[in-house]
């Protein structure tokens, strides 16, 4: 114990005298590494010691009534945050593979979280999703979870319980400002979030046109105040909600099996939801599906139709379940672009399986790496 003591402590003042100004940028990217891996290991053995000691009363000898308190003092979180640490540590010890990569590093407790909620409600999951975390962001992890999670419930018991768990709630924060948190089910909150991106996508235009430059945040709280307020005119030929439903499914009123019925970029939802938009005239797009290949019409103009677009945007044709950025890693599922794989300065046509998703700040580096390979100065250019 006291030979672990002292090793955290040699860290501990080794890291506090740490300055990168002396190393490389590459050397630096090597420190953050290594150290990114020393501190999740470090995070989940402090748990898992905190997790011992509570259970032996050592926070009462320490002057505390309650274990969580004791850990959100020590590890400098909040209570809930604390109560969240312990339950993962206690969930992930039924998950040896998912306590391995904790315990090397490999993974983060939160990201070890996500993997045990899945694990729990799909046996078998696990070692999926520790592939996944090995190659995505957070975010994507979590994606994949919910996926798996989901997929496992009724979806009419799934569309009931979130109509109990809709909320909005709000509150002043310490700027004196109202934030604000809300749930809505995914026929409802899906729609309303794809009008508030367009809405914050052109607000973002006209500020760079006036040569305001502000987060993306910033537009989106004018787009909304817009929006409710009426003034928001967002036009576009763009559906505010995609639904995909195997026709089987839709006629017979329920999904069997491995059938999909769901919300492109939210989640599963029950036929019945799908049934109501279409009587309330909702904007129904449909593509022709042949097991993992979407057959579209590929031309050599820069604009796409109609339904390239549409193909594109349901994303991975054996989920269908929303573009998210090509660039490994990335994950994210709004401001996206469409890039040509191969220029159309250097003869790329406008095809499915030329054309990606990619987010604005990877498809500019894409598009700077093209310019330096020469793939930007139209030596060959589209075909006559």
């Amino acid at each position: 114990m006291s030979r672990l003591v002292e090793l955290a402590n040699a860290l501990r003042d080794e890291v506090a005298g740490f300055e990168a100004d002396r190393w490389s940028g590459d050397d630096c990217a090597s420190i953050a590494e290594a150290l990114a891996a020393a501190s999740k290991a470090c995070a989940a053995a402090g748990v898992r010691a905190a997790t011992r000691a509570v259970a032996g009363g050592a926070h009462r000898r320490r002057g505390f009534t309650s274990g969580v308190e004791w850990l959100a003092r020590v590890a400098g979180v909040t209570p809930a945050e604390a109560r969240t640490m312990l339950a993962t540590v206690a969930a992930v010890e039924k998950c040896p593979a998912t306590r391995d990569a904790v315990a090397s590093g490999v993974v983060s407790l939160v990201q070890a979280r996500e993997i045990a909620r899945a694990e729990q409600a799909v046996a078998g999951s696990e070692d999926t999703l520790l592939q996944v975390a090995a190659t995505a962001s957070l975010a994507g992890l979590r994606d994949e979870s919910r996926r798996v999670v989901l997929g496992t419930m009724d979806r009419d018991e799934l569309c009931e319980h979130r109509r109990r768990a809709r909320s909005v709630q709000h509150w002043i924060d310490e700027l004196g400002m109202v934030a604000g948190r809300f749930r809505l089910p995914p026929e409802v909150g899906v729609p309303f979030v794809n009008r508030l991106d367009r809405a914050t996508d052109r607000a973002r235009r006209d500020a760079r046109r006036a040569g305001i430059g502000e987060a993306r945040d910033a537009h989106a709280a004018d787009a909304l105040v817009a929006m409710v307020a009426g003034s928001s005119a967002v036009r576009s030929a763009r559906a505010d909600v995609v639904f995909v439903c195997s026709l089987d499914a839709y006629r017979r009123g329920h999904t069997h099996g491995d059938e999909l019925c769901h919300v492109i970029g939210s989640g599963p939802v029950s036929v019945a939801v799908v049934r109501e938009q279409v009587r309330d005239d909702a904007f129904v797009k449909a593509v022709v599906v042949r097991g993992k290949r979407i057959d579209v019409v590929a031309h050599f103009g820069r604009k796409m139709s109609a339904e390239l677009r549409t193909a594109l945007e349901l994303g991975d044709p054996e989920r269908l379940d929303g573009a998210v950025c090509a660039e490994e890693g990335c994950d994210r599922r709004y401001g996206l672009e469409w890039d040509h794989v191969d220029p159309i300065a250097n003869g790329g046509v406008t095809s499915y399986e030329n054309i990606k998703a990619l987010c604005e700040p990877d498809h500019w580096a894409k598009t700077e790496r093209d310019r330096a390979a020469g793939l930007h100065d139209g030596s060959r250019g589209p075909p006559a």
